[in-house]
Parts: C-alpha cells; structure tokens; sequence
C-alpha cells in the first residue's frame, strides 16, 4: 500500500511540474535581451483564466521601460476590463548574460529572471488583492520573443503548488 500512495505522490507531484527549462532555448532565435525588448514603449494585451481555464478578466496594458546599463526600471499601467487600474514599477538587476533579478512593490523578495534563446523566465511572488486581503500567489511567468515587435508571455499562477489561473499576453513594442 505505501508503495502505490508513493507511486500516486510522485506522479501528482511530476505532473504538475514542468519539464520546461530557461535553457532548452539557448541558441534559438531571435535573441529576447529584455532589457532591449522592454526598453521604451510597449502595449499589450491579455486574458486572465481561473484553474479551469474560463476567461474570468481581460485587459490593456501600456508598459514603458528605461534601461541605464545595469537596470532596467519597467513602470507598467493595466486597464482592466472591469475598470480597473493597476500600476507597477520593477526594479530588474541584468547580473550577467542569463541571470536577472527584479522587485516590485508588491512582489515578495526578490523575483528571479532567466534568459536564453527567445525566452525569459520571471519567477516570483505576488501580493494579489482579493476581497479586501493580500494573498500570496507564486508566478511562473514566460516570455517568449516572435520577431522584433511582437513577444507572448504565458503565467501560471498557482499558490500551495496548485494551479489557480492562467495569464495570456501579447506585447507589441512600438
């Protein structure tokens, strides 16, 4: 009997995890260097869905970053679909070729960056506001670089290890 709740763990907990590593894309083009793509204005758009996958909220967003050599600081402005506004400014660190690290005034710590290839990998924890409260909810957040203009991001969000939503977004750098 232990041997098959072991086999059910270890199964729950895999599949739950990604396999998706920050370096399964080195070397891919085109090369996403986020403090370039994010540097100056960019405009997005997105589809918030709970664990079940319904789109519960949609929104705009007008990002605009300036990068000094060593920082980048990337104010962002969403546009809710339900009148809501929500501002945010990080504070992302390039600490070598690869590795970031970045803060928020809502973020918890430090968040974690990753890039290789096309992709940027952002992990970090949110301070969510629902019904009055801030809960802490942990981002896996992918940012993946088409052409010159366009990147699609992908998050999930889960909190305890289990998925509670999904965020979709395309930015359009202008």
């Amino acid at each position: 009997m232990k041997k098959v709740l072991s086999l059910i763990l270890v199964i729950f907990l895999t599949g739950c995890s990604s396999n998706m590593k920050p370096t399964d894309f080195k070397g891919q083009k085109p090369r996403l260097i986020i403090e370039d793509y994010l540097s100056g204005d960019v405009k997005a758009w997105g589809v918030l869905q709970n664990r079940s996958g319904k789109v519960t909220r949609q929104f705009s967003a007008d990002l605009n970053g300036k990068w000094d050599g060593k920082q980048l600081i990337l104010d962002e402005k969403f546009n809710w679909s339900d009148g809501e506004v929500q501002t945010r400014q990080w504070k992302i660190i390039k600490i070598d070729d690869h590795n970031y690290e970045g803060t928020a005034g809502d973020v918890v710590g430090t968040a974690k960056g990753f890039s290789y290839g096309p992709a940027f990998k952002f992990e970090y924890v949110l301070l969510v506001p629902v019904k009055g409260k801030e809960i802490k909810i942990t981002f896996d957040d992918w940012i993946f670089k088409q052409d010159d203009r366009v990147a699609i991001n992908r998050a999930t969000m889960t909190k305890f290890g289990i998925k509670v939503a999904e965020l979709t977004v395309v930015f359009v750098k202008d």
